[in-house]
């Protein structure tokens, strides 16, 4: 009775975190892009009505630019997401090598990382593959990375570290930005979470990291943060290795 009744409470809690999640997408959804919107409906009506000069509408490009690529990111997450949902879906297991991981990262992000001059190491076992979900990994990978170049100031170092723990492949992303606040780091997958600029006044909508926990959780891994204001971040993968 008591096994029954335990996991009753685990599909009542996996219901309202799927509820919760669902009814945040729905809202960064319908409140992000009508705000772009009118925003850059306002910005071309005042430049045809003149209320605006010229130059006052070139200096407030930047900004509509940075929103709408915040924006873009809202519905590329959304979609990935969305793709998990249609359907029975499962997962589809591929071996591959840590140190591919660590050179398809520093290939997509070798522009940003040089034009912050941000160093990219990888440590730990270089011989260690994993077997599982690759598209679902990269894109967790992806947005983890992302997150250690925008909260890194110029000159830092980011590292993939690769080890084993028992039957697990731990995977962290490690670097030493900004970091958090402990009351910050306790609500990051919540959706009154604050976000942050980062380091060169990067905008992201706070979504990702709330994919990224969904996307571990269906390739049956964990998830472990661990940040400190001025300090740093590191973020730990603990995955599974299936058969292909």
């Amino acid at each position: 009775m008591n096994d029954f009744i335990n996991e009753l409470q685990l599909k009542i809690e996996r219901l309202e975190n799927e509820i919760n999640f669902k009814n945040g997408l729905i809202s960064i959804l319908s409140h992000d892009p009508k705000e772009l919107f009118g925003n850059f409906l306002w910005i071309i009506e005042a430049l045809e009505e003149k209320t605006i000069s010229e130059e006052e509408f070139f200096k407030l490009l930047p900004q509509i630019k940075n929103d709408a690529r915040k924006n873009l990111q809202t519905i590329q997450d959304s979609v990935a997401w969305l793709r998990t949902q249609y359907g029975e879906f499962r997962i589809k297991p591929v071996k591959m090598m840590v140190t591919d991981l660590f050179h398809h990262l520093e290939e997509k992000y070798a522009a940003r990382l040089k034009e912050k001059n941000i160093s990219f190491h990888f440590r730990g076992d270089h011989h260690l593959s994993l077997t599982n979900d690759r598209i679902l990994l990269e894109y967790v990978l992806d947005k983890i990375f992302d997150n250690a170049v925008k909260y890194s100031l110029p000159g830092q170092d980011i590292y993939l570290e690769g080890t084993t723990k028992g039957d697990q492949v731990v995977l962290s992303v490690t670097d030493s930005g900004t970091g958090m606040k402990e009351k910050h780091l306790l609500g990051i997958y919540t959706y009154d979470n604050p976000v942050f600029l980062g380091t060169a006044g990067e905008k992201g909508v706070g979504l990702s990291l709330k994919i990224v926990k969904h996307f571990i959780s269906l390739m049956g891994g964990n998830i472990d943060i661990i940040s400190s204001e001025n300090n740093g971040t590191a973020v730990s993968l603990f995955l599974p290795n299936f058969m292909e």
